[in-house]
């Protein structure tokens, strides 16, 4: 029997759920155990303001089957609202909780993502670190939209390999896309979007340590390492999330379930 969903909480526009770790994990093993498919994003204040400006993602992460806060900005604001009980469900984190989880239930996993090589690392690494995990499949897609021939491969492949969570590590929102199209044709109960959760565990990135990711403070972190990459999207998202942020909890801008 699948727990009870929980409620969510308006981050701007986008509504997350009132999660902790542990409890997104149990939700995760129980629904990937059903069919059709349907799919989990890990969000944080990246997604949350590239939904500001494309009303397609903002509809993909509000109908989500679980839509995680994957930071502590969003964190804060779920206790804010009165949810006590949420915690960070980091991407990383949750795919390491459901692995070790899964394995009492026999669940299936199929990693699809990363640059070359790194899907299969994963795996390796994955399956060592949890024995008895069972991975049925590991690709790597091209760096562009799937053609016609492309897609019904891979949905060849799942059908094949029926994997009970399918992760998607494409980052955002790429992989939110690529979820919400592809859900309906895929047989897998769940698929999860964890982006660099694949460069982490494969052992290809840095993750920041534990007390900065509690104090809220790996972005920066993270932009320090890879400051070409990461620096336009968090010199702008940012100060736009804590402006927005402001507005909402002074009343002036009202949101969706507020």
């Amino acid at each position: 029997m699948l727990p009870t969903v929980p409620s969510r909480y308006p981050v701007l526009d986008v509504s997350v759920s009132a999660l902790s770790l542990p409890l997104a994990a149990e939700l995760v093993v129980a629904r990937a155990r059903q069919r059709p498919a349907d799919y989990v994003c890990v969000t944080g204040v990246h997604g949350v303001m590239a939904a500001q400006d494309d009303p397609a993602l903002r509809t993909i992460l509000n109908h989500a089957f679980l839509n995680t806060p994957d930071g502590m900005p969003l964190v804060w604001l779920g206790r804010w609202h009165g949810h006590r009980q949420v915690t960070r469900v980091y991407g990383p984190d949750l795919m390491l909780a459901v692995c070790d989880a899964g394995r009492a239930v026999g669940l299936t996993h199929y990693f699809y993502g990363g640059v070359p090589g790194v899907a299969e690392e994963l795996r390796t690494r994955l399956t060592a670190r949890f024995p008895g995990l069972r991975v049925v499949g590991a690709s790597t897609p091209p760096f562009r939209p799937l053609t016609a021939a492309e897609a019904a491969a891979l949905q060849d492949e799942v059908a094949r390999t029926r994997p009970d969570v399918l992760w998607v590590g494409l980052s955002t929102p790429k992989q939110e896309r690529f979820m919400a199209a592809h859900a309906a044709t895929l047989d897998t109960g769940l698929l999860v979007g964890v982006g660099a959760a694949f460069d982490f565990h494969a052992g290809r990135v840095r993750q920041a340590p534990r007390w900065i990711q509690r104090s809220g403070g790996e972005w920066l972190f993270r932009l320090c390492l890879e400051p070409r990459r990461l620096g336009p999207r968090y010199l702008k998202a940012n100060p736009r999330f804590v402006l927005g942020v402001f507005a909402q909890l002074c009343g002036l801008h009202r949101h969706p379930l507020e």
